[in-house]
């Protein structure tokens, strides 16, 4: 399936990289691949995405504190927000 992204998703994705490289150089690449795994997964599998309600799909990430959200869609998935596991459950649940 492919892969689109709520424009929300580039600030909260750049927010968390500007993080992890202030605390060492390769923590925000590092991120960044487990992300992009971790969403590949979910385009080729979306039902193994937790679902949080009718709309929405939850994946955790393995290694850092912080999942993802997307909708299923007919013919791709729609990344909607990517928040820490401690943020509010409800930031980007208005995002379509």
């Amino acid at each position: 399936m492919k892969v689109v992204y709520h424009p929300g998703v580039q600030k909260d994705v750049s927010a968390i990289l500007r993080y992890y490289d202030t605390i060492a150089s390769r923590l925000g690449d590092e991120f960044w691949a487990e992300l992009m795994e971790f969403i590949e997964a979910a385009a080729t599998h979306p039902k193994r995405g937790r679902s949080v309600d009718e709309e929405l799909c939850r994946v955790n990430l393995k290694r850092f504190p912080y999942h993802f959200l997307f909708r299923i869609l007919p013919d791709k998935i729609r990344v909607t927000v990517v928040r820490h596991h401690k943020q509010h459950p409800a930031r980007g649940l208005k995002r379509r």
